[in-house]
């Protein structure tokens, strides 16, 4: 087994302990595969840093529950940028425990830290799959239970998220309500 294969295969087993398993097996082993997946259709030729920072992007994330955090939007941020800090360490550990060096696990704790989204390439290619994924995955049952305007809102902000060729491609592939399709074009 090569280091990339055994790194990915140590977050999915790490993964594998998540409690909620709704669609038939642990939701964060679920997601960091539906990233892999998205990864390689999206971008076939991502560096090893990329291809870990996808799959670890959500590596433990039961661990720190929202219900742990402060109500309301700077609750909410601070959860995630928590989150984000837990889910680049435990992937680092992980890379430097399989022979990858600090470099390498450096590279991709910036990428699931987010930093560097919309001036680092790699970065910005795992903000896209991130959006990807969402809207193939998870928009539809999401949407039922947000508002109208709350949904709007998330629409916009996933789509400014994402580079002109990532909204390009959105269009081209999904079917999405004119409302929605708006925030896609430049």
């Amino acid at each position: 087994m090569t280091r990339l294969e055994t790194v990915l295969a140590a977050i999915d087993a790490t993964n594998a302990a998540d409690p909620d398993c709704r669609e038939g097996q642990p939701a964060a082993q679920l997601y960091g595969q539906r990233m892999s997946a998205e990864l390689a259709r999206l971008f076939p030729t991502a560096s090893e840093p990329l291809q870990i920072a996808a799959r670890g992007q959500h590596i433990e994330r039961w661990i720190l529950k929202r219900k742990d955090f402060p109500e309301g939007r700077i609750g909410y941020l601070t959860w995630r940028k928590e989150l984000a800090k837990h889910h680049a360490n435990r992937v680092g550990e992980i890379m430097i425990a399989t022979g990858y060096s600090r470099e390498e696990a450096d590279a991709a704790g910036r990428m699931i830290r987010k930093e560097g989204i919309k001036r680092d390439a790699q970065v910005q290619a795992l903000e896209d799959v991130i959006c990807f994924v969402f809207l193939k995955w998870y928009f539809a049952p999401f949407s039922g239970t947000q508002s109208p305007e709350k949904l709007d809102r998330i629409v916009t902000n996933t789509a400014k998220k994402m580079s002109a060729e990532g909204r390009a491609r959105v269009l081209k592939e999904f079917d999405l309500p004119e409302q929605f399709a708006t925030a896609f074009r430049d």
